[in-house]
């Protein structure tokens, strides 16, 4: 159940505790903002010396306001802050935005007083933004709130903004207005002892003034939530969802023991969640700008297919090319069309009749007019990108008169690429008021199309739903690991300790077992009857091949028993001292591709899945995707089909294509594993070798970090 945030986004009535009379100010900008800009309730100054602010009445105590107050905005030195908000509560205050600084971000104290103010604001009920930040804004003309000490109110507009960073959100505010973009809410929410990101999220879905919401994060505190409450926004209400997150550093990447954790640092979490979820990731302020301007202004494509016109050959290429690099395609023009340019008296005989249209550098409005409206209603066209070059005879104001009004019921994205700055100014104003979005370039436009069509799709992928399966034995696993931890907080589970687990979730195991002398060895061998792999189980050899651990294609009784010695003198000399808890025997797997497979948990998100090609160069190549647990069936699938080297799994120079399905299978079972066991702290299946199609796979290595979960 989302959150009642009324108080902080229309409130009838605002006290400014530690209002000033002194410019330059946080007291005074806060006061300023809001009478200037015409908050459309009653404002009360709260300053302790009584004087008047701005001609306003000031109050030395909000005990000493007469009437009812809806939202207290504190701008005082922290250490009062929690006296003052007792006296709010008393008053009857129903939300608080708390701009004062001095808390966690300044320490151990800092972060103490924060808990002690976010526990009294709970334990009242109350809803608080902050502290340190920059405050909140809603541009409806019904409340006309600017409760921050930004320099400018926004116009209004139907992107919602929200941000950790209070520095950030002055310049995107400036950003817009350079872009002439309004926002519907802007809302800086600095520490968040209360209010967090998704309280918002769940807001903002909820508001009729909001069209897309855009986010600059640092961490995300409960990435389950955050995951559920996200997915609910988008897929209910299509309302497209851009974030902004920093931290993408290699420095940010924790170094733990596994493949997987080695692999997975803070930013692929993020990349995880956001692509679970729906959200769309921008690396910069001007993407994020480029991506709101066309959705809160253009309808959603239908398709990828880009129809461009210009006026210049070389910008058409390179549209051309990006197109192509972010996977749109170009618009085959029907005959019709082409006929029709081809009649047209503006369009002169030199022009290119294929897309890109080139209408000549000479082109003025009317040649413009006429090969728009005719490209653009081609059947065959989803989406439209507009170049203009200005050259000596271009009237790029008459240009950019005429785009509005030919477009006018075309109900298709359309974007304009009018290139250059000073010569372009009146045109692209003109574009900006009559909502049509212009890039500087045609990359950028290019970009933002491509991101839309990305939008649409993610909007219909099928098998949204998490599987289950009713072939697993929890109990028995519950018992296995319970057991590996009785004496320890953590415990390293070989590969042969894995193999009752992984039995018990009905995973595509070899057959074998472990031995522990000679004759056992035989035994076992003898049993399989084929060529099989031996391996060493030893918690204290990590490289298990590169010690001479590892003894491939050994077949009959004599070949193990003499298997068995030469592995245990190879460790002795590779890895002095090394605990040996036996020697695994699996039958040897038939012919295939290597692919990992893992899972790290990750502190607030849980278990976080790994799929990657297998080996040795994993960590090399770094050719992996991750998505955290539980997962959709398609989420899985994308992870398979997302790594570059996917050929590999798909049939490459006449080998057969690789059994996907099972894959698929095989790492649903994992995911379920790892979300009902969270004391399975790191996992790695490597390799599991993939048959060809309807084969199977085979889990030829693995191994499991454990670790009790605190109480």
């Amino acid at each position: 159940m989302s959150r009642n945030l009324d108080a902080i986004f229309q409130p009838r009535s605002i006290a400014v505790i530690g209002a000033s009379q002194r410019h330059g100010t946080v007291g005074n900008d806060v006061i300023r903002n809001l009478v200037l800009n015409e908050f459309q309730g009653t404002v009360y100054p709260v300053n302790i010396k009584g004087h008047s602010i701005l001609g306003i009445h000031s109050y030395k105590t909000i005990s000493d306001i007469p009437g009812e107050v809806d939202l207290a905005v504190i701008i005082i030195p922290s250490k009062f802050v929690l006296e003052t908000v007792d006296e709010c509560i008393a008053k009857g205050v129903k939300g608080f935005i708390v701009i004062s600084a001095g808390f966690k971000e300044t320490g151990s104290e800092g972060a103490e007083l924060e808990r002690a103010l976010r526990d009294k604001v709970r334990e009242a009920g109350l809803p608080l933004i902050g502290p340190n930040c920059l405050g909140v804004v809603n541009t409806d003309v019904s409340v006309s709130m600017n409760a921050s000490f930004a320099g400018n109110m926004p116009k209004p507009g139907n992107l919602a903004f929200i941000s950790q960073s209070g520095a950030l959100c002055t310049s995107v505010l400036d950003f817009a207005e350079e872009r002439e973009m309004g926002f519907s809410k802007f809302v800086s929410f600095g520490n968040k002892a209360d209010v967090n990101s998704v309280d918002l999220l769940e807001y903002l879905a909820n508001d009729e003034k909001t069209k897309v919401i855009a986010m600059y994060i640092e961490d995300v505190g409960d990435g389950r939530r955050f995951i559920e409450t996200v997915r609910d926004i988008f897929w209910r209400t299509g309302k497209p969802i851009l974030a902004l997150k920093s931290g993408r550093s290699a420095e940010g990447a924790q170094a733990v023991s596994s493949h997987t954790g080695s692999l997975a640092g803070s930013d692929e979490v993020y990349d995880a969640l956001f692509k679970q979820s729906g959200v769309q990731r921008v690396d910069t302020v001007s993407e994020l700008f480029d991506y709101a301007m066309l959705y809160t202004t253009q309808p959603m494509p239908e398709g990828k297919r880009l129809a461009i016109i210009t006026n210049a050959g070389g910008p058409g290429i390179m549209a051309t090319d990006a197109a192509v690099r972010h996977g749109l395609s170009l618009a085959e023009l029907s005959e019709e069309t082409r006929s029709a340019l081809k009649a047209s008296p503006v369009i002169p005989p030199t022009a290119s009749l294929r897309n890109p249209v080139d209408v000549i550098g000479d082109a003025q409005s009317d040649r413009y007019e006429a090969a728009i409206r005719i490209v653009l209603e081609d059947p065959n066209v989803d989406m439209g990108l507009i170049i203009l070059t200005p050259q000596s005879m271009t009237d790029v104001e008459n240009v950019g008169k005429i785009v509005p009004r030919v477009i006018e019921g075309i109900e298709k994205p359309i974007v304009c690429s009018f290139m250059g700055a000073a010569t372009v100014r009146e045109g692209v104003e003109t574009l900006r008021e009559s909502g049509i979005p212009n890039y500087a370039f045609p990359e950028s436009a290019i970009k933002a199309l491509a991101a839309a069509n990305r939008m649409v799709e993610m909007r219909i992928i099928p098998d949204r739903e998490e599987i289950t399966f009713d072939d697993i034995e929890d109990e028995k696993v519950s018992q296995i690991i319970a057991d590996a931890l009785a004496d320890d907080d953590e415990c390293y589970m070989s590969q042969a300790d894995c193999r009752p687990i992984f039995e018990a979730y009905n995973l595509p195991l070899l057959g074998g077992g472990t031995a522990h002398t000679p004759e056992e060895a035989a035994d076992i061998a003898e049993q399989i009857d084929r060529p099989v792999v031996m391996k060493v189980m030893s918690a204290d050899v990590i490289h298990k091949s590169d010690s001479g651990g590892v003894l491939l294609g050994i077949n009959g009784r004599e070949a193990a028993i003499e298997g068995y010695a030469r592995i245990y003198d190879n460790i002795e000399k590779s890895v002095p001292g090394a605990k040996i808890d036996g020697i695994l025997i699996e039958e040897m797997a038939r012919k295939g591709v290597e692919v990992i497979l893992g899972c790290v948990r990750q502190p607030g998100f849980g278990p976080m899945m790994m799929f990657g090609l297998g080996g040795t160069m994993v960590e090399v190549l770094k050719d992996v995707t991750f998505r955290l647990a539980p997962m959709w069936k398609v989420s899985a699938e994308r992870m398979v089909r997302q790594i570059k080297a996917f050929k590999m799994l798909d049939g490459f120079r006449g080998e057969p294509e690789a059994d996907v399905e099972s894959i698929i299978e095989t790492m649903l079972r994992l995911s379920t594993l790892a979300v009902n066991h969270p004391e399975i702290a790191e996992l790695d299946i490597n390799p599991l070798i993939v048959h060809a199609t309807g084969m199977g796979c085979s889990l030829a290595d693995s191994r499991i970090m454990l670790k009790k979960v605190a109480e």
